[in-house]
């Protein structure tokens, strides 16, 4: 589709996204406004070389926001890339406290574009004009209607613009502050604590000069990171080990850390000359690879208001993996409060920078804390998510299903009767067993073992990516309990139970008489 005149388009985003201020009231309680939300989980994104990213799993992901059809004349139009399955509809609509199953049915259309491929989701919309004007119709009053991505590019201004409706994300044009490079100059300039790096990268002997030379201020350094600009969950790192690399000023300093580079171990399923096509492309930031006692890997999840105020939602334990430690597996929230404050304060500061710049909707910063020699925490910031992540759709099922609340200053979530609660989530629960069962199977087991969500107790667990699970062997899900533990339970016995049914559903059966 066309776009016209880049600076008249983007004057009407800007005013497009002045109605999102008398919105905000709507948006963010529980009120008897009207209002249509538009879901469209676009994966826009450039995706690292050997990444296995399955679209349409990551399009369901934001399923949880169906429960903001609680809100009585909210209504909603969720668009996918393939149909969603009924059963896994109905298991959302089924969690929603307080309305009908019904009554949110009514008030939901969903819309599939019949279009599997990878390209994004919006993408697929904009080529489609008479599939736009059918959204557009299911917004009964365009003036109480937003868009929510999950990532905000210029396509996603586009789909704004073209559906007449604002976007509650930020202005595409703050997209470097999401780059890593960007992310290290905003710490920089604010003054946020970061490992020893550099930025602007974009060859082999780029990043090779800016490892001799972060040697030669800390010569001790035994590890370095590369990072592509734009790689998520930890798919755009590589791993440089400079243990076999001669003391700084060593005249075969510079080669042998070239060596240890083209050796550099990725995260991913990349190849050199692919990961340095990309570097190439992208641009990245090599830095130290922070290791100590007590090493952990938490965030710090913030949002702009739509009125310009700063607030800080949550903090989260990242759970990491992969073949270096570095890939987003999941998380346990809330983070441990022995440095969850600490990591909040330094995460202000950058959530004010970037309200004062105009940025608008939820981010994260993610962090690396040790304990030093005298057993006080230190925290760094390794990057910031202008976008939604992993943590969202945990924290915000939690929040949604309890009406709890989180104080940052004791790193606690408490339900309005004061009860406080916890979650283990992951994205990742995964078994090449797990394809012999269906989400209607995974719903049966957990109500059998008793795993399932508790309205009245406000304990138990839900699924996520259920679309996965017959293809790829792989599902999501949080688990919330009244203590660390209990969450953590929890999550251990909903993985043993679907262990076990797995295990059984491809068990082979007699032959028939």
């Amino acid at each position: 589709m066309s776009t016209p005149d880049p600076a008249a388009f983007q004057a009407r985003f800007e005013a497009l996204q002045e109605r999102l201020v008398p919105l905000w009231s709507s948006m963010q309680s529980m009120t008897d406004d009207e209002q249509t939300i538009v879901v469209v989980p676009s994966l826009s994104l450039d995706l690292v070389e050997g990444s296995g990213l399955i679209v349409q799993p990551y399009e369901e992901r934001m399923l949880f926001l169906l429960f903001l059809l609680r809100q009585p004349r909210a209504r909603m139009v969720y668009v996918t890339s393939d149909p969603i399955l009924p059963s896994v509809v109905d298991y959302y609509l089924d969690l929603i406290p307080d309305v009908p199953h019904h009554h949110a049915r009514r008030r939901l259309d969903l819309v599939p574009v019949l279009d599997p491929s990878t390209r994004p989701l919006t993408a697929k919309l904009l080529e489609r004009p008479r599939l736009l004007e059918r959204i557009r119709s299911l917004v009964a009053d365009p003036r109480r209607a937003h868009l929510v991505p999950f990532i905000t590019t210029d396509l996603e201004r586009d789909l704004a613009v073209h559906l007449g409706i604002p976007m509650y994300g930020s202005d595409p044009r703050f997209a470097e502050y999401g780059t890593k490079t960007g992310g290290r100059r905003l710490f920089e300039e604010e003054g946020v604590a970061h490992p020893l790096g550099r930025r602007d990268l974009r060859s082999l002997d780029a990043v090779v000069d800016a490892v001799v030379d972060l040697r030669a201020h800390k010569p001790t350094m035994r590890q370095v990171i590369v990072k592509l600009n734009e790689g998520v969950s930890g798919d755009g790192n590589a791993v440089v080990d400079l243990g076999a690399v001669p003391a700084p000023g060593d005249p075969g300093e510079a080669a042998a850390v070239r060596s240890a580079v083209e050796a550099m171990q990725f995260e991913a399923d990349a190849t050199l000359a692919g990961y340095l096509a990309t570097l190439e492309q992208w641009g990245g930031v090599v830095e130290e690879r922070i290791q100590g006692r007590d090493f952990a890997s938490p965030s710090v999840q913030l949002r702009v208001t739509p009125l310009g105020d700063l607030e800080l939602l949550s903090t989260h334990d990242q759970l990491l993996g992969g073949p270096s430690g570095q890939a987003y597996l999941g998380c346990v929230f809330p983070a441990d409060p022995a440095y969850a404050p600490l990591i909040s304060a330094e995460a202000a500061k950058v959530g004010r920078r970037l309200a004062d710049e105009g940025v608008l909707g939820r981010f994260a910063l993610d962090f690396v804390v040790v304990r030093n020699d005298a057993d006080e925490w230190e925290g760094y910031a390794i990057e910031v998510n202008l976008r939604k992540g992993g943590t969202t759709h945990p924290f915000l099922t939690l929040s949604y299903l309890t009406d709890g609340t989180y104080d940052p200053d004791t790193a606690t979530f408490t339900t309005p009767a004061g009860e406080a609660k916890f979650l283990v989530a992951s994205d990742h629960v995964d078994s090449p067993d797990y394809r012999g069962l269906t989400p209607d199977d995974v719903f049966d087991a957990v109500v059998r073992h008793g795993l399932h969500w508790d309205k009245a107790r406000q304990v138990g667990v839900v699924f996520h990516m259920l679309s996965a699970l017959t293809s790829q062997g792989h599902l999501g899900m949080t688990a919330i309990g009244n203590s660390p533990e209990h969450a953590r339970e929890l999550y251990d016995t909903a993985v043993a139970v679907l262990e076990a049914e797995a295990a059984d559903a491809m068990t082979a059966r007699p032959l028939p008489d």
